[in-house]
């Protein structure tokens, strides 16, 4: 599910609330907030519960429907969603997937952050108790066809920590987030992509496309 929602920690004493709810936390959490940036540890454990190398990389999000999110290790990959597509780029493969950013798509937990008004319009969200030594909300996708089962947002004292959640196949993804930075000041191009020379586009990338070189 990652490349088509990708997604959200948080640690920095700058964002601690006083409400014990996991609602209220996230609420707090969110409020005035029209930009975020983080760095992010990833764990993916099958349904027959293997698990593979943690991914490490960064993301930045703004409100109200563009996110990078860029993977520097094990292996590298970009994902750009411009507000209008999403760009999936492969360095190894040499190969670029572009696809319309649909609304539904485009709705996803880690863009809550940003827009807290979708959090009833796209999901059922309920109290999940305490676990792990987190405060967790629960949330259910009311899309007819969701691509995941359920997510979960899991708050400490300070702000949220963790993100996980499970896809229709049983794989559980689990995202911790450091270094967060409240609505920063983010490059101009930060959301902008172009293929590089010589790689291969998959998709349609359509005339009213808006694309960019991409910054080293």
């Amino acid at each position: 599910m990652i490349r088509s929602l990708l997604i959200v920690s948080l640690l920095m004493p700058s964002f601690a609330v006083a409400a014990d709810g996991a609602r209220a936390r996230m609420e707090a959490f969110s409020k005035d907030l029209n930009a975020v940036s983080a760095t992010f540890e990833q764990t993916v454990t099958g349904a027959k519960g293997t698990t593979g190398d943690a991914a490490k990389g960064t993301l930045a999000l703004q409100a109200p429907r563009q996110f990078r999110w860029e993977t520097t290790s094990p292996y590298q990959q970009l994902i750009v969603a411009d507000g209008a597509r999403v760009w999936v780029y492969d360095p190894d493969l040499e190969q670029v997937t572009v696809r319309n950013q649909s609304f539904e798509e485009a709705h996803s937990p880690l863009t809550v952050l940003t827009d807290l008004s979708q959090l009833d319009r796209e999901f059922t969200a309920s109290e999940g108790g305490e676990r792990d030594g987190f405060t967790w909300l629960r949330l259910v996708s009311k899309a007819e066809e969701p691509d995941f089962a359920f997510a979960e947002l899991g708050f400490a004292r300070e702000g949220l920590a963790r993100m996980r959640f499970e896809d229709q196949l049983g794989n559980v993804t689990e995202i911790r987030f450091s270094e967060w930075k409240r609505n920063p000041k983010l490059a101009a191009d930060a959301f902008r992509f172009a293929a590089p020379p010589g790689v291969d586009v998959i998709g349609d990338v359509g005339d009213d496309a808006e694309v960019f070189p991409v910054k080293d």
